[in-house]
């Protein structure tokens, strides 16, 4: 065999083997393109070869990844975050008013009460703010209205009666709920402000049909058919001396008793005279019913 042959046949056998290898692989690429995962898995073996070759793609490719997974965080933890939305103007609804502001002998009262009945100073500074606009107002002595308040309902705004008394003056809310028309309805009983403000209509009603105060404290109570009011109307007349003296600023223990005798400073949420118990309550269903 000659050289030129030998050559000629050594090319065919590569050409022969380069078709077998080509083959091969097409048929291999064809095998691969059929399964969808093993493609994207190809390419992703292929970039990361490709990027770990790379220090500035790695790196890009790092914080893009980070700065991905930290939104993805920010986005959980806002989703998840169980804190109310921002209501700047919830303040407007508190019912609170700042010590300081007042007279001084308002003050001496609102901070003598917030030490007494263990409330925060803020609000019982509005509710004597507002006995004392309403005392004016209706005639009546502020310090009878806070006393009333005091033996109610130590000062508790949701506070209930056994028979449907409610709120800071424990009013009849069923008896007298058109009074409530000019708040917005019966659920102003929860009002402090509103229902203080029933209150003291109420209070000067009784005073006014009774004659007089302490057959008005009766009245208010509802104790008039009965004859014994359980010594309500000596707790609040002790309560409104004990406030009178604060406000001309004299000192007053904070656990003074309103009783006549030895027992302990009113409750601190309802009155005696209005638990179910007391023969007072039906007393005071039968009176404004």
């Amino acid at each position: 065999m000659t050289a030129i042959a030998k050559l000629r046949a050594a090319a065919r056998s590569c050409a022969d083997s380069m078709r077998v290898f080509l083959r091969d692989v097409g048929a291999g690429l064809l095998d691969v393109s059929h399964n969808s995962l093993a493609l994207v898995g190809l390419c992703v073996v292929g970039a990361m070869l490709f990027t770990g070759g790379r220090e500035e793609i790695r790196t890009l490719t790092e914080h893009y990844a980070l700065d991905w997974l930290l939104a993805r965080q920010e986005a959980r933890e806002l989703a998840d975050d169980s804190t109310p939305e921002p209501e700047p103007g919830a303040v407007d609804r508190a019912t609170a008013a700042d010590p300081k502001t007042l007279p001084r002998s308002q003050a001496a009262v609102a901070q003598w009460l917030s030490r007494r009945y263990r409330v925060a100073a803020e609000p019982v500074s509005r509710l004597v703010l507002e006995a004392w606009a309403s005392g004016h107002k209706l005639g009546i002595d502020p310090t009878l209205i806070l006393a009333v308040m005091a033996i109610e309902s130590g000062f508790n705004p949701f506070a209930q009666s056994a028979v449907g008394a409610q709120g800071l003056m424990q009013v009849m809310t069923q008896v007298h709920n058109h009074k409530y028309e000019s708040f917005g309805g019966v659920k102003a009983a929860f009002d402090p402000v509103a229902n203080l403000r029933v209150g003291v209509q109420v209070l000067k009603e009784c005073i006014g049909r009774a004659g007089g105060l302490e057959a008005g404290l009766r009245a208010y109570l509802g104790a008039v058919t009965v004859g014994d009011d359980g010594g309500y109307v000596g707790k609040v007349l002790s309560e409104q001396s004990h406030l009178r003296q604060v406000a001309e600023g004299r000192s007053v223990a904070v656990n003074v008793s309103n009783s006549t005798s030895s027992a302990a400073p009113p409750a601190p949420v309802m009155s005696p005279a209005m638990s179910a118990s007391s023969p007072n309550a039906n007393a005071r269903v039968a009176l404004l019913r």
